[in-house]
């Protein structure tokens, strides 16, 4: 896989280079906003992006933002603020996951590598490749999500990965501790306000896309759920 890594302190970016590099990927480096995009647009099949929130020229949100206009890759962000209102500003933007400084790289190695799976999933003999469900038609070899009239709607890696989970699952109450358990497929370390941002990112797209169907429901203290007649 190819990584790029975006932080104005240089010794973090050879940091986590290392880490990246031993685990067989090879890296991409920028050390500012602008930076970062240009190499987005300039450098083919980059796979995923570890970026800083605090850096000159344009800061990690605005990247992220100006980025999901034009491209679904993972996204970690890295941030000396631990603050939730903080954490969720980023997950809101767009990215994928949040890591707070000081980190541990081995931690970060272990999202890199969750993230990967995420968008690399193999489609098992268990699992449909195609599912239609209400308004949508969900195809999970591609990663593709479309409208019955044909609009595509255009999903991160973990948007489609919960997605696929309530949909191939209908009229289950998935817990925010069981999704984020089964979709990024660790211990659920974080608090469910992740998961909660991720769901109401996702529910927009659909929203949008199908003139304002409700194909996620919420069941309030328990998780939530995509209902079928």
């Amino acid at each position: 896989m190819k990584l790029l890594v975006v932080d104005d302190d240089k010794e973090i970016v050879e940091l986590l280079s290392i880490y990246i590099q031993n685990e067989g990927h090879s890296v991409v480096k920028a050390y500012d906003g602008k930076e970062a995009l240009t190499k987005i647009r300039t450098t083919p099949d980059i796979d995923l992006m570890i970026l800083d929130v605090m850096m000159p020229n344009m800061d990690g949100m605005q990247v992220v933002k100006e980025l999901r206009k034009e491209s679904q890759i993972p996204i970690i962000m890295l941030t000396a603020k631990s603050n939730d209102m903080d954490k969720i500003q980023g997950l809101v933007a767009g990215a994928d996951d949040y890591v707070t400084k000081p980190f541990n790289p081995l931690e970060i190695m272990a999202r890199v590598k969750s993230l990967l799976r995420r968008t690399n999933m193999q489609v098992t003999s268990e699992e449909p490749d195609v599912l239609d469900i209400g308004p949508l038609i969900i195809k999970k070899e591609s990663h593709e999500v479309l409208t019955h009239n044909g609009t595509d709607i255009q999903l991160t890696a973990l948007e489609f990965g919960i997605l696929y989970l309530l949909a191939s699952h209908p009229n289950r109450v998935f817990s925010a501790e069981e999704i984020f358990e089964r979709v990024w497929q660790q211990e659920s370390l974080i608090s469910a306000k992740t998961v909660m941002v991720h769901v109401s990112h996702l529910r927009d797209k659909i929203e949008e896309a199908t003139g304002g169907e409700k194909v996620i429901q919420t069941v309030w203290g328990v998780g939530y759920k995509i209902e079928t007649n």
